[in-house]
């Protein structure tokens, strides 16, 4: 069925029936998959065609079982150079469509990835959990606290598969590194270190400008507030504003914060304090340039230190994150150290293992394995023939996007301490910072209060 994909009345419609109860049987069901059969073929849609979409379209573009059905973009360029790719690399053009709700519509879908800007990771999650969808969305979880907790609400009630895109989860050398943790072998843990270290270009200063031919922008800002077309605001540079998202913390930190939060065993601290600025960059950017974040819990600390402007510190090279080699740890900007009192352990997300060293400077045991991100997208594929749930559930990456999110309240908050209550997902002390856990939605993008 085509439809306008600004439709308010549409987007209003499924809202109300969500909060009556009844979504799951109002909307299309995707037709069922034999658990082990080899002839099954994993019917997918895409939404968002911009660098991360393309590179799972890359990724996945070579399994067999696999059919790429639909695309969907709001930049009509963006979703055309999408569909060219996947067609160029499967021998077939998935459908385009520039309103996600008509892949949710066809009963052959199985699964939706949601390769969008933060912002736009909530609402088409709940949905295609709502239509009988597993989904695979990209990191950070969700754009607010308590939409993300209505991200796990809807993935328990409809009982679906939701993988978040944070890879590290499903590395080898990582559950390895738990367990390694876990079984004593470093001692009490009571600090854990966190790097997101690396060079970033400024975006400058632009000035709004008419809307680039053939982009929804309406679309494309959805829950967002209203405003003026700026290129600034647009593909990519969204990161550094926090109507779409929450910096570098929320987009590239996140990866790390998760593993060190899996590293610790904690579920949620009891306080954080956030503090930094803007002190290298002098443009259009809303988001720190330079930040750290502590985050208390019980008996143990964790610190994360966030800096773009340092060109000595770096992601581990392509070249060497499918080798056997270690990160030359000094300079890895993505590390995250590990203090226990019997060993110092050292953790590289990128395929780059871990090395623990004793009081004597010596390495007494190491791990290290291929990026995970292949392993990542078997895993999801896996559990949805198994329905178990996946390595990167969404309950754990919502817990694990709080920590980024809270982080950036107390910043937003001139750096005050904030006790947090992790079972109520709310501050006990601040009713400012309790203020940032929901954003304002605009119709009709609106997450709704019963999923």
């Amino acid at each position: 069925m085509k439809r306008s994909p600004v439709s308010r009345r549409e987007f209003l419609n499924r809202s109300v029936v969500a909060a009556a109860g009844v979504a799951a049987a109002s909307l299309a069901r995707p037709a069922p998959l034999r658990a082990a059969g080899a002839d099954d073929r994993i019917v997918i849609g895409f939404m968002g065609c911009g660098g991360r979409g393309n590179f799972l379209v890359k990724e996945m573009a070579a399994r067999k079982n696999l059919d790429f059905a639909y695309m969907c973009d709001p930049d009509a360029g963006r979703l055309a150079a999408g569909i060219k790719q996947a067609e160029k690399l499967t021998g077939k053009a998935p459908k385009a469509v520039k309103d996600y709700r008509e892949i949710l519509d066809d009963k052959n879908v199985h699964a939706l990835f949601v390769c969008t800007p933060d912002h736009w990771h909530a609402l088409p999650t709940i949905h295609a959990c709502q239509a009988g969808k597993d989904v695979y969305v990209e990191k950070p979880a969700s754009h607010s606290v308590w939409e993300g907790r209505k991200m796990v609400e809807a993935a328990r009630k409809y009982g679906r598969v939701v993988q978040l895109g944070t890879q590290t989860r499903s590395g080898r050398y990582t559950r390895e590194a738990v367990e390694y943790i876990r079984s004593g072998n470093l001692g009490k843990v009571h600090l854990i270190h966190v790097l997101n270290m690396k060079m970033r270009e400024s975006i400058g200063h632009k000035a709004d400008a008419p809307t680039p031919p053939g982009v929804d922008y309406d679309q494309w800002l959805g829950p967002a507030p209203k405003r003026d077309f700026n290129p600034n605001r647009f593909h990519y540079s969204w990161h550094w504003f926090w109507d779409y998202s929450g910096g570098d913390i929320i987009n590239d930190g996140v990866h790390q914060i998760d593993i060190a939060r899996w590293l610790a065993g904690q579920d949620s601290p009891a306080a954080v304090s956030g503090t930094g600025g803007r002190f290298s960059f002098n443009d259009d950017q809303e988001t720190p340039d330079t930040q750290v974040v502590t985050w208390d819990f019980d008996n143990l600390t964790m610190v994360f230190e966030n800096i773009l402007w340092a060109p000595y510190m770096k992601k581990m090279e392509w070249n060497t994150r499918d080798t056997d080699a270690y990160p030359n740890w000094p300079f890895d900007g993505m590390r995250i150290e590990v203090y226990g009192e019997k060993g110092l352990m050292f953790f590289e997300r990128h395929g780059g293992g871990w090395q623990v060293f004793d009081e004597s400077e010596k390495i007494i045991s190491q791990s290290n394995d291929r990026h995970p991100h292949y392993a990542h997208l078997d895993n999801f594929f896996e559990c949805i023939r198994s329905r178990k749930r996946p390595n990167a559930d969404i309950e754990e990456g919502h817990l694990s996007t709080i920590l980024c999110q809270i982080g950036n309240i107390s910043y937003r908050c001139d750096g005050r301490r904030l006790k947090w209550d992790g079972k109520q997902e709310k501050f006990t002390n601040d009713e400012e910072a309790n203020g940032y856990l929901k954003r304002t939605y605009r119709e009709p993008y609106v997450v709704p209060e019963t999923v």
